[in-house]
Parts: structure tokens; C-alpha cells; sequence
């Protein structure tokens, strides 16, 4: 997939301004409404986006910073992002609102004038700014996906989905590495379908691959960023090796995540970022 690092920054940009027209006409009642991820409510969705966007301009532009910084959370244990959520719920929600949109846009600048080749630290393996821009991208799409599921408002098709659907198919490898396995040597066929207007069905690996994943590309992006249990969703998956692979999907750095249960199941698990 060749990349268009113009057009990735415009996806960002199509979801943050979507996003912050949803949080403007919240009341405040509606700032402290629970989200699906266990524990958060929408003020803890704006407030993790802020400061990981604070946190990836600071990585670029100043990383050594950054590397202490991100040393002395991880310190502190990998639920670093539980522990901040909790340490931010005294700001107002218009802080909040005003926080999240500054950092943003200060982001989207640096990330404007820096070459998307360039290396940049993290919380786990450096990374290229690229990388650092599709991982905003694909954090604000799934976060943002969380404030609309908690309020009942559709979430209308992205175009960045090829971008995050793109995501979750390199961090295969990742994934198991993640949770302790072996990386397989069998091929995954990814097929998806676009729900944007006039796109080509978009597919990965070898057309012959005996493991495979067909689908809605929403569906996919969905388990991917862990927003919702496969068994949920419209996706066929063929093979032991996807089977594997969509039980433990994760698109996003940290700690290895439970994901969702089945909405069909009571649950049992709780919610990881």
C-alpha cells in the first residue's frame, strides 16, 4: 500500500473535525455518560486523545524528552492509560474540549512539516512519523467510535478506514509477539469490503491462502482496534491461524488487550486500550 502521507493527514483531519462537532453540542451530563470501555466515560475518550497527541508531538520534536517521560509512566505499570484517565477527571469539560482541539491542531501542524520517514520514539518500539500519524488516526477513529456508541450517534464512514484496516493487518506479527506466541508462518488473506462510494474492495496477502479474514472493512477496523468481539461482527474467518488471529487482533502499542466479550455473552473480561 503506497503511502499518501498528504491524504492520511486529511483523514486525521476529517475525523478530529467530525469528532470535535459531536463534543460541542454535549451537555455537561453527557461529558460523564459511561463509553463501552469498562470504567471511562466520554471525558476519559477526549482526555486519553489529548495527551497521547501532547505525547506524540512531543516525541517528534523533542525526544529525548519524551523518552523520560515515557519511562517514568511505564514505571508505574502498563495501565499507565487508566492511571491518567483517572488524574485528568478533575478538569471541566470545556477544558477538556478546548485541551483536546489545541493539541490537535498543534499536532496536525508538526506532523504537516516533518518527513513521514523520519524516526520518532514510543511506548514500545521507535516508530516513523508515518506510522505515528496512522496510529493518531486509527486512536482518534476508535476513541471516537467509543464517545459515538455512548451517545447513539452514527459514526459515519471514514475515509481513513483503509488507512487503519492497513494497520491492522501489519501488526500481525505484533500481536502475537504481544501475547506470547509464536508468529505464523501460514499467510492470512485479508478481503475487505469499502463502505465509501466508489472504492475498489481492498485486499492483503497471498490469493491463495488457506487462512482468511472477508468482510466489512468496519468490521474488521472494529476487532482490530478491539472495539468490538468477532463473533459480533459480519466477518468470515477461515483457517485456525486468522481464527487465532482475531481472538487477539490489536492495532494499538501497550499492553497485550482482553478486547470485548460477545455481545450475545455476559461479560467477563474488562476493557483494555
Amino acid at each position: 500500500m503506497a503511502l499518501d502521507y498528504v491524504g492520511l493527514l486529511d483523514d486525521v483531519d476529517v475525523e478530529t473535525v467530525r469528532l470535535i462537532l459531536v463534543l460541542r453540542d454535549l451537555t455537561p451530563d453527557q461529558w460523564e455518560n459511561d463509553t463501552p470501555a469498562n470504567g471511562w466515560g466520554v471525558r476519559d475518550q477526549v482526555s486519553h486523545l489529548a495527551f497521547f497527541d501532547d505525547a506524540a508531538r512531543t516525541a517528534i520534536e523533542d525526544p529525548d524528552r519524551f523518552r523520560e517521560e515515557s519511562a517514568a509512566l511505564i514505571a508505574g505499570g502498563m495501565d499507565f492509560p487508566d492511571r491518567i484517565a483517572r488524574d485528568l477527571r478533575t478538569m471541566s469539560h470545556r477544558d477538556l474540549e478546548e485541551w483536546f482541539i489545541h493539541s490537535r491542531t498543534e499536532l496536525l501542524k508538526t506532523l504537516r512539516r516533518t518527513d513521514p520517514k523520519a524516526r520518532m520514539p514510543w511506548y514500545g518500539p521507535d516508530m516513523s512519523v508515518a506510522s505515528s500519524a496512522t496510529a493518531r488516526l486509527m486512536e482518534t477513529w476508535a476513541h471516537g467510535r467509543d464517545i459515538y456508541d455512548a451517545l447513539g450517534v452514527r459514526h459515519a464512514p471514514s475515509p481513513g478506514l483503509r488507512s487503519i484496516a492497513h494497520l491492522g493487518v501489519s501488526t500481525f506479527a505484533f500481536a502475537h509477539q504481544l501475547n506470547g506466541l509464536p508468529v505464523p508462518d501460514p499467510p492470512v488473506r485479508v478481503v475487505l469490503q469499502s463502505p465509501l462510494p466508489d472504492a475498489n474492495e481492498w485486499t492483503w496477502g497471498s490469493a491463495d491462502a488457506e487462512n482468511s479474514v472477508v468482510g466489512p472493512a468496519e468490521d474488521f477496523v472494529l476487532v482490530v482496534t478491539q472495539r468490538r468481539n468477532v463473533a459480533d461482527t459480519r466477518l468470515v474467518v477461515t483457517g485456525p491461524v486468522a481464527q487465532t488471529w482475531m481472538g487477539i487482533a490489536q492495532a494499538f502499542a501497550g499492553a497485550p488487550g482482553s478486547g470485548r466479550p460477545s455481545l450475545a455473552a455476559p461479560s467477563t473480561t474488562g476493557e483494555t486500550r
